[in-house]
C-alpha cells in the first residue's frame, strides 16, 4: 500500500513538472494526483495487494459507522438515564471475535470502549475473548452485539488485504 500511494505522488509531481507553468498550481497537482490514481489502479495487481484507495474508503467508511453506532447508544443510554425510575440490570458478558493481531484488537475494543452503554473490561490471556461490561444487559447487550459485528467486519475491510 505504501507502494501505490509513493507511485500515485510521483505521478503527481511529474505531472506538476511537466505543465511547464511558472508556480505551483494545487489543481495541476490534483489533476495529475487523479490520474496517478487512475494508472495506479489499473497496476496495482503488480504490486501485490489491493488498490490503496479501497482502503481509504474502507476507513472513511467505519468512521461514519462509529459515529453512526455513537449516537445510536447514546440515544438508548440518554432513554434509560431519564426515565423516571431507574431500572437498570448492568452485567458482564463475554464475545468470543473473530480480530487477528494487536492493531484489529485494540481497534475493536476502543471502538466498543467509546460507545456509551459498554466497556471492554479485559480481554482473555489467550486474545480471543473479550469481557464486556454492560449498562443494561436487557437492553444494551443486543445492541452491544450488533455494534461489536459491525465494527468487526468494518475493522477487517481496512486492515485486511
Amino acid at each position: 500500500m505504501p507502494a501505490q500511494f509513493i507511485s500515485n505522488l510521483l505521478i503527481a509531481v511529474l505531472w506538476t513538472f511537466l505543465m511547464d507553468e511558472d508556480a505551483f498550481y494545487f489543481p495541476t497537482f490534483l489533476t495529475g494526483y487523479i490520474f496517478g490514481a487512475i494508472i495506479v489502479f489499473f497496476m496495482h495487481r503488480f504490486f501485490g495487494s489491493k488498490f490503496y484507495l479501497l482502503r481509504v474508503y474502507a476507513l472513511i467508511k467505519l468512521i461514519f459507522i462509529f459515529i453512526s453506532e455513537l449516537f445510536q447508544s447514546s440515544i438508548i443510554v440518554l432513554k434509560q438515564i431519564l426515565s423516571p425510575t431507574l431500572k437498570i440490570k448492568p452485567g458482564i458478558f463475554t464475545y468470543d471475535h473473530n480480530m487477528q493481531g494487536d492493531y484489529e484488537l485494540t481497534a475493536l475494543a476502543l471502538l466498543l470502549t467509546l460507545t456509551p452503554g459498554s466497556v471492554v473490561m479485559e480481554v482473555s490471556p489467550d486474545g480471543k475473548t473479550f469481557f464486556i461490561h454492560a449498562m443494561d444487559m436487557e437492553v444494551s447487550r443486543d445492541a452491544v452485539l450488533k455494534s461489536i459485528q459491525t465494527f468487526e467486519k468494518a475493522i477487517m475491510e481496512v486492515t485486511r488485504a
